[in-house]
């Protein structure tokens, strides 16, 4: 069987993430949560009647599933090859031109952090990758990481068994480009696993109606303790 796609898939796939709702939609999945019709519509700001029309088209198209819970259905990305897709349309839309707009509060607690899908990203999540890097734990050419010896040992330490980290045929260690900070973080089984880490210290806890992550204090002194972060990482970087 070929692995060839049409011009025609492609295109009915793109006019399908192109519609502004569906994209909006799209985008408060990218959370990696499961999130109701009425959520979606609210996060989408279209009738519920239209979202339930939406999501039903995305669901053909395989770019979402529905998991049924009782009376209630959620719904969550496919797969994290869409959520890869989502993602680099999302650099290649922060690369366009400027919309002259002031960043506001919510716009500045998505780039201090926030979830990727299954992973962190933001200023935090860049900061560690940096960290990580410069400390020899993890090693990144090309979008794709090695974590060494001295890195396992440091995940150990942390809470996580990397051999214990299984996810489907995921690779353990790959990279993001941060479409906000347009620099590498982590991803894969091992940036899932530091997520879910993180959550479960209380580190940073997700906030209800976006995807921001919020940093707890616990979390500032624990990242910087455990990953060695620098003290200014929260600053932006110098234009």
């Amino acid at each position: 069987m070929s692995n060839m796609v049409s011009g025609n898939t492609v295109a009915e796939v793109a006019r399908l993430i192109g519609d502004v709702a569906r994209a909006n939609i799209l985008s408060a999945l990218m959370g990696g949560q499961a999130l109701t019709a009425g959520e979606l519509a609210h996060r989408a700001g279209v009738t519920p009647q239209t979202t339930s029309g939406h999501l039903a088209r995305l669901a053909e198209a395989e770019l979402v599933k529905v998991e049924k819970q009782g009376r209630h259905r959620y719904y969550r990305l496919a797969s994290a090859e869409v959520a890869q897709a989502l993602h680099a349309l999302m650099t290649v839309a922060a690369g366009g031109p400027k919309r002259h707009r002031p960043i506001g509060p919510r716009d500045a607690a998505l780039r201090l952090a926030r979830t990727c899908y299954d992973h962190m990203a933001g200023r935090l999540a860049v900061a560690l990758a940096d960290s990580l890097c410069t400390n020899g734990h993890v090693l990144i050419a090309d979008g794709a990481g090695l974590v060494t010896d001295t890195g396992r040992r440091l995940f150990c330490d942390f809470g996580l068994a990397l051999d214990d980290v299984v996810i489907g045929r995921r690779p353990l260690c790959r990279t993001c480009l941060d479409w906000s900070e347009r620099r590498p973080h982590l991803a894969g089984r091992l940036g899932g696993a530091l997520l879910e880490r993180a959550l479960d210290l209380g580190w940073v806890h997700r906030a209800t109606d976006s995807r921001a992550l919020r940093l707890s204090p616990a979390g500032e002194r624990g990242f910087s303790s455990a990953f060695g972060l620098p003290a200014g990482w929260r600053d932006p970087p110098v234009a």
